[in-house]
């Protein structure tokens, strides 16, 4: 039975590695859209995001037949239970780069963001960029160095956020209303892609550690935006 037990989680396994390359992907894809205008990656990213769904219902699956065939507990236990809210995680991520790909797609050839935007984005994209990288290494690793670095870092995106809401209200501001709907929106699906990355990273350090993130004081991770 632990064979068995040790193939399936194996297999759990192997399909989150798979998710967060999609998703790192997407991350990648996404952000090459809104700040290049570039239609292709943004309908790769629109299109590739069945599959990152497909691999999720797949690791649900597998970790419900786990848990009603195997009866797993304690350290096992854990690891299926983690599994799964990674998979929920990687396909809320998946959802979100999508969203800005569809903005992209939408404004084309034009930007959705004013040009005092730009730079301020750009800088939000870097970061996720490099957020998305880490995620890929930390997964396969089980390396919660790095996804300690991912949770540090994450208050540098917050406040980008933040600064995303004082350029629209700022006599600066250029746009027109649709790019005022659309900054808002685009800040907020980046913001919640590095707090999607944290709770991935915690769910690593779970796995791990046995430390269970859901101890710390909670997070503010706002309303749920996919």
């Amino acid at each position: 039975m632990r064979v068995i037990f040790n193939e399936e989680m194996q297999a759990v396994a192997d399909d989150l590695d798979h998710m967060a390359r999609n998703v790192r992907d997407a991350i990648h894809g996404a952000g090459q859209a809104l700040t290049r205008q570039d239609l292709d990656a943004a309908q790769t990213v629109i299109d590739g995001d069945a599959e990152t769904d497909a691999l999720a219902n797949s690791v649900i699956d597998q970790c419900v037949v786990l848990l009603s065939r195997q009866n797993p507990v304690a350290t096992d236990l854990r690891v299926v239970v983690a599994s799964l809210r990674l998979a929920a995680t990687f396909e809320r991520m998946g959802d979100l780069a999508r969203h800005i790909a569809e903005t992209a797609r939408r404004t084309y050839p034009e930007s959705p963001l004013p040009p005092e935007a730009i730079d301020m984005f750009q800088q939000m994209q870097d970061f996720l960029d490099v957020t998305a990288d880490r995620l890929v290494t930390m997964l396969a690793d089980r390396d919660t160095n790095v996804a300690e670095q991912i949770i540090a870092d994450d208050d540098k995106l917050d406040e980008l956020h933040r600064r995303t809401f004082a350029l629209a209200q700022s006599p600066e501001w250029s746009g027109t209303n649709q790019q005022l709907i659309d900054v808002v929106l685009l800040g907020r699906f980046m913001e919640r892609l590095g707090d999607h990355a944290v709770s991935a990273s915690r769910r690593v350090v779970y796995i791990v550690s046995g430390f269970d993130p859901s101890k710390e004081p909670a997070r503010d991770e706002g309303t749920d935006i996919d």
